[in-house]
């Protein structure tokens, strides 16, 4: 799946993407507020990720900044199924894009392919309790806190970290602010 926002573009990644992103996440800043990504993280690890099976109903995309010459790797958004089978959504940045409204309006997008495209009733997030930023992101797409802190592993920090969880649901859709502009 493809998505094209006014500043961005979703796509796939693909095993040539594996330089741009290894250097795009492997800052210790980053992958310490993932659940999955080690540190050290190395081009091998990128390299597996981008290897990896997919299963299309949770999709895994880069994030591009679109601009006049080739697109510049911003993060990387998507979704998969969590312990309890429901469609989770994850999202990074990288640290020279933090704060531009990037991980907002990737995450816009996937909130609308998640409900229009692959009709997944609820979606769930959840952030590291030490990672507010997170939890701005998820408020302005329309995510409500269930009021459960759950422990989750960071690989990254090879432990276990509470994590405050959120949900937004099919029937929630009005509470979604979404930038009329963005509506690609």
């Amino acid at each position: 799946m493809f998505a094209i926002t006014t500043r961005l573009l979703l796509r796939p990644g693909w095993i040539e993407d594996a330089p741009a992103l290894a250097d795009a996440i492997a800052d210790k800043a980053i992958v310490t507020k993932l659940t999955r990504a080690p540190w050290p993280y190395h081009l091998h690890h990128a390299e597996a990720f981008l290897a990896g099976a997919r299963d299309p109903r949770y999709p895994d995309l880069l994030i591009f900044a679109r601009t006049l010459g080739a697109p510049r790797l911003v993060g990387g958004i998507g979704l998969h199924r969590d312990a309890e089978g429901e469609a989770e959504l994850g999202y990074w940045i990288a640290r020279p894009y933090w704060g531009l409204g990037f991980a907002t309006e990737a995450g816009e997008a996937v909130v609308r392919m998640a409900r229009e495209s692959l009709k997944h009733p609820k979606l769930v997030a959840g952030h590291f309790i030490d990672n507010p930023a997170s939890g701005r992101v998820l408020h302005k797409l329309g995510f409500r806190p269930t009021g459960r802190t759950v422990a989750r592993r960071s690989a990254a920090r090879d432990e276990i970290v509470p994590c405050f969880t959120f949900e937004h649901e099919a029937e929630d859709e009005g509470v979604v602010q979404m930038n009329p502009a963005l509506a690609a």
